[in-house]
């Protein structure tokens, strides 16, 4: 079982602990002060205010002892950076997954070792673009507020023998044959960062690929089933 810590934004905070799956994570909520560790409990997830400049505090938590994925939700960028270097320091092996507010502090925020950054502005305005100019993914979106299917973001891991193998990006079309978008992929032969799926050179998918989709929870479960399977695209 993967544990998962996030620290900062409680709103964000609660909307990442909530779309995490608990039957094969552990995840804890690292709030600044008492009143956020009790918001958080609330909606019934682990909760504790600590000290994040506190090292002590960081490893007593489980940081450079068993937490996997560490999220940096802090509203300061100087926040970020700070808890990133800290818990660096105490597990080289931790995936820190961080916010950033200004673009500038992404190359801070990734020489203080964190693994992915993540920009909200940027992830809003892609998604606006491809609600603009892709009728399909409105189309979706509709089908699931009129049918009240919530909408899940997942990460997929391409096996091996997969008929995803070899294929395109753009030959895909999931929209139509499996009802999900398409948001991003990330292609292990050039590196671990997400490749949006719109604006982006077109990529060769290959086993261990990661495609980023998004849309109702058992239309995810029925395409991950497709990828083992001799399914065509």
């Amino acid at each position: 079982m993967k544990k998962i810590a996030v620290f900062g934004d409680p709103r964000m905070a609660l909307e990442a602990l909530s779309k995490f799956d608990k039957e094969t994570c552990s995840m804890i909520y690292a709030a600044q002060n008492r009143h956020d560790a009790e918001l958080i409990a609330e909606r019934g997830f682990a909760a504790e205010a600590i000290d994040f400049r506190d090292d002590s505090a960081l490893h007593a938590l489980g940081i450079g002892v068993d937490v996997d994925y560490l999220f940096c939700f802090f509203v300061a960028d100087s926040d970020n950076v700070f808890l990133t270097i800290s818990a660096r320091a105490l597990d080289k092996s931790l995936n820190i997954i961080a916010t950033v507010d200004d673009p500038d502090s992404s190359d801070k925020l990734l020489a203080a070792g964190a693994n992915k950054i993540i920009d909200p502005y940027e992830i809003s305005g892609r998604k606006t673009y491809e609600m603009l100019t892709k009728p399909e993914i409105t189309h979706i979106l509709d089908q699931s507020v009129h049918r009240r299917h919530a909408l899940n973001i997942a990460e997929i891991e391409i096996p091996e023998n997969s008929w995803l193998e070899n294929c395109k990006t753009s030959t895909l079309r999931l929209n139509e044959r499996h009802n999900l978008i398409l948001l991003g992929v990330v292609d292990k032969e050039i590196g671990d960062q997400l490749h949006f799926a719109v604006g982006d050179k077109e990529h060769v998918l290959n086993a261990g690929d990661v495609l980023v989709v998004m849309g109702p929870a058992r239309e995810i479960k029925a395409f991950k089933e497709t990828l083992i399977g001799d399914d065509d695209v």
